[in-house]
């Protein structure tokens, strides 16, 4: 029988294992000034309001990649759910891989093959191996029986440099900075995180530094988004709660599945609480992060 002490314990390790740290900046000054200065091309909302509708949130055209590596999917002003269920300006994420849209891409659903890739399960990322060499990549978005809703990226196309267990991770070179950084950007955003379950911000670390309003794009593993109120398996959706010196600065509840939003702050320090609640209001997981935002600009017009 399990003393009062022991269920303590237990309960104090199933709060860690739900409660986890956002990734940092990094310790090296080479990748931290590598990684700030991409900073604006993660979080500015010029990219997002003249970029289609589905997006690949951490890569992007001409990429060098280990394989695996991690693909992470975006969708703007619609909300993912899985297969099955059917719900207004909801659907969920397919991967083409070297293949070209489909013929009938209004009217028949989408083909299962291993380059039509079917996230039915409304994940927000996955890993791929693939073979090395280039390959072409698309995400489509589609309804509850698999039917396009005409919502698809730009085709991208990546370089599969080699195996990520026998390919050396790149390492920033000071003498040649701007070069050796790309390398070890584009590397760095798709390593896979693993197998543990997690909600974390996609594009934004611990300790960042934004211009405001700003794109925050959020992410789970081990887990499907939907909406709330829905009583769908193994599924949630995101809450933000943001603050500044301890006092409530704004909240967020993405209640149709959504996995994006914009936050507009003032300029200061800030404390963001991002969780992953179950449709009956169960928190699922949890993740925090500081940002700290250096001025606001006008945003751009759609």
């Amino acid at each position: 029988m399990m003393t009062k002490w022991k269920l303590i314990a237990a309960f104090a390790v199933l709060a860690l294992a739900n409660q986890a740290i956002a990734k940092r900046l990094p310790d090296d000054l080479l990748e931290r000034r590598c990684w700030l200065q991409h900073t604006a091309e993660r979080t500015s909302l010029s990219l997002f309001a003249e970029s289609a509708p589905v997006t690949f949130s951490n890569l992007g055209d001409g990429y060098q990649v280990r394989t695996p590596f991690w693909v992470e999917f975006g969708i703007s002003g619609m909300g993912v759910i899985p297969a099955g269920n059917k719900r207004d300006k909801s659907g969920h994420h397919h991967l083409l891989i070297d293949t070209p849209l489909p013929a009938s891409i209004t009217e028949q659903p989408i083909p299962f093959s291993d380059k039509y890739r079917h996230f039915g399960k409304a994940q927000t990322a996955t890993a791929l191996d693939l073979p090395p060499g280039p390959h072409s990549l698309r995400l489509l978005f589609a309804d509850y029986e698999h039917r396009p809703y005409f919502v698809f990226s730009r085709k991208i196309t990546v370089n599969v440099v080699g195996n990520r267990k026998d390919t050396p991770k790149p390492k920033i070179d000071p003498e040649k900075f701007n070069e050796t950084c790309q390398a070890w950007y584009q590397d760095e955003v798709s390593t896979p995180p693993g197998d543990t379950k997690m909600v974390y911000v996609k594009n934004i670390r611990d300790g960042e530094s934004v211009d405001s309003p700003f794109l925050v794009k959020l992410g789970v593993v081990g887990f499907g988004v939907a909406p709330e109120g829905t009583s769908i398996p193994a599924t949630g959706h995101f809450v933000l709660n943001v603050r500044k010196n301890k006092s409530s600065a704004s909240s967020v509840r993405l209640r149709e599945g959504q996995t994006e939003t914009i936050l507009d702050l003032a300029p200061g320090d800030y404390d963001i609480d991002l969780s992953f609640v179950a449709g009956d209001g169960q928190v699922l997981l949890q993740d925090q992060l500081k940002v700290t935002v250096v001025k606001q600009v006008q945003a751009p017009r759609k």
